[in-house]
C-alpha cells in the first residue's frame, strides 16, 4: 500500500515538474541568433493559448512561456535558442526582476494582436521594412487600403502600420525624377481613379478622409506605427485640413497662397511649427525632416536608444528592448526629425545628438498610441528605388529591425496603470 502511495505521488510530483517548466528564450547578444525569428514564436505562443512573460531588461528582453514539446519543436525549426528550466530556477529570475534595485519588470502578454498593414495592392513584401520582417519573423498580418480604411474595417485591427505613403496626395513628391516611368503614371491613375470612386474631387482630398479614418482609429484605443516618409506626410495631411498644399503636378491648381498660415498643429500627432517645403521641385515635404540639414558619414550614423524605468515606464520600455542601445542609422526620404518641431508631450524613445535630432518618438493620441520610426530599412543603408530587397537572413538579428517587433507585440501587453 505505501508503495502504491509512493508511486502515486512520484507521478504526481514528475506530472507537476513538466507542468511547471519554462521554456525561456533569452534575447542577448551573446545567448541568441535569431532575434528576430523569437518574436514569431512568441507571437506563436500567444496564438495557441498560452501567455507570454516579457521579462524587459533582463537578457535583452527575454521571453518566458510554459514548456510544451510543440513550442520547443518550433524553437528548433526556426532556429530560436532557448532553454528549458525548472520553476525553482524560473521563480530566481522573477525574484531577481522583481529587486527594486534591478531596473527590470515582468510584463504579461496575454492578447493576440490583429494586425494590419495599410499599403497599396500589388506592393511587394520587399517594398516595406515592416511587411519584411514580418514575413520573416512569420507573424501574420492582413493588407488594407483606402477602401477598407474607408468603410471602417480598421475596427478589427489592434494595430496599423503605415506603408511609406504619401497621404499629402503629392505622390511621394517623386514628380521631378519619375513623372515619365509607367510605374509613377500608374500610381497616379489608379489613386485618381480611386478618389473619383470614393466622390472626391482630388487625391489630397481622399487621403485626408483616410487620415483622419487612421486618427480615430488611434483615439478609439488602437496602436498606429509608421515609418520613413509616412511619419512626417500623415501628420503634415492632419495640419492641411483646411488649406490647400499641392501644386499644379499635383492636383491640377496652385498651392493656396496662404497655405502655411492656414495650417492647424493642434491636429497633428507630432509636430508642431515646421515650414512646408510645397515646390513641386523639392523632394521634401516640409522641414520636419533632417536629412537634407544632417551630413552624416555612414560610418559614424549611428542613433542611441533611451534607457527607461522598467518598473515606472513599462511602455516605453518595451518599446525599446534590444541586446544593444546603440542602433545603425539609416536612411529614408524622411531619415530623422528635427526636435525644434516636436510638440513638448512627444517622448523621445532614440536620437542622434550631434545633430540634435530623434529617430524613434512616441506619444498617446485618445485611448491610443502612436510611434514614428525615420528610416526606410534598418539594413540598407541608403535604399533607393529599384534596389533588391533586403535578405533578412542575413540579418538575424538585428537591433534596428526588432523595434518595429517590439511595437508589433506592444498591442499583447496586460495593461496596468501608470506608477507615481
Amino acid at each position: 500500500m505505501n508503495r502504491k502511495i509512493f508511486y502515486i505521488a512520484a507521478l504526481l510530483l514528475v506530472q507537476w515538474q513538466a507542468k511547471a517548466a519554462k521554456l525561456f528564450i533569452p534575447m542577448d547578444a551573446e545567448s541568441q541568433t535569431g532575434h528576430l525569428k523569437a518574436y514569431g514564436v512568441a507571437y506563436a505562443a500567444l496564438k495557441n493559448g498560452q501567455e507570454v512573460d516579457w521579462l524587459l531588461n533582463y537578457k535583452g528582453g527575454s521571453f518566458a512561456m510554459d514548456q510544451t514539446e510543440s513550442m520547443e519543436r518550433l524553437c528548433k525549426l526556426r532556429g530560436v535558442s532557448y532553454d528549458v528550466m525548472s520553476d525553482a530556477q524560473y521563480v530566481g529570475i522573477v525574484s531577481k526582476i522583481a529587486d527594486p534595485d534591478f531596473n527590470g519588470d515582468i510584463i504579461k502578454l496575454e492578447k493576440l494582436p490583429k494586425i494590419a498593414v495599410y499599403t497599396p495592392p500589388g506592393k511587394q513584401p520587399w517594398d516595406d521594412a515592416v511587411t519584411l520582417v514580418l514575413t520573416y519573423a512569420e507573424i501574420p498580418y492582413d493588407k488594407i487600403y483606402d477602401n477598407e480604411v474607408l468603410d471602417d474595417k480598421l475596427h478589427d485591427y489592434d494595430w496599423l502600420h503605415l506603408h511609406h505613403e504619401d497621404f499629402t496626395g503629392q505622390y511621394g513628391k517623386f514628380w521631378v525624377s519619375f513623372r515619365n516611368t509607367t510605374w509613377y503614371q500608374e500610381d497616379v491613375r489608379n489613386n485618381e481613379a480611386l478618389a473619383k470612386e470614393r466622390g472626391y474631387k482630388k487625391v489630397s482630398q481622399l487621403k485626408l478622409a483616410v487620415s483622419k479614418k487612421i486618427r480615430d482609429f488611434v483615439a478609439g484605443g488602437g496602436y498606429l506605427f509608421a515609418m520613413c516618409s509616412a511619419t512626417d506626410s500623415y501628420d503634415i495631411t492632419l495640419a492641411a485640413e483646411n488649406t490647400d498644399i499641392c501644386d499644379i503636378p499635383f492636383d491640377g491648381d496652385p498651392v493656396a497662397p496662404n497655405a502655411q498660415q492656414q495650417l492647424d498643429f493642434t491636429k497633428s500627432f507630432a509636430f508642431k511649427g515646421f515650414s512646408l517645403m510645397t515646390s513641386p521641385y523639392q523632394y521634401e515635404f516640409s522641414d520636419i525632416d533632417n536629412t537634407q540639414y544632417r551630413r552624416v558619414p555612414q560610418e559614424m550614423d549611428y542613433f542611441s536608444l533611451f534607457t527607461f524605468s522598467a518598473k515606472f515606464d513599462p511602455v516605453p520600455t518595451m518599446l525599446c528592448q534590444n541586446h544593444t542601445t546603440t542602433i545603425k542609422g539609416f536612411m529614408g526620404q524622411t531619415t530623422s526629425f528635427r526636435k525644434e518641431v516636436l510638440k513638448t508631450n512627444v517622448l523621445v524613445m532614440g536620437d542622434y545628438k550631434p545633430k540634435n535630432e530623434a529617430r524613434y518618438i512616441h506619444g498617446e493620441f485618445g485611448k491610443g498610441t502612436w510611434t514614428f520610426y525615420g528610416g526606410h530599412d534598418p539594413e540598407d543603408y541608403e535604399h533607393q528605388i529599384g534596389d533588391p530587397p533586403t535578405e533578412m537572413a542575413l540579418h538575424p538579428s538585428s537591433p534596428g529591425y526588432r523595434l518595429i517587433l517590439n511595437n508589433v507585440l506592444f498591442p499583447a501587453a496586460r495593461k496596468k496603470p501608470r506608477k507615481t
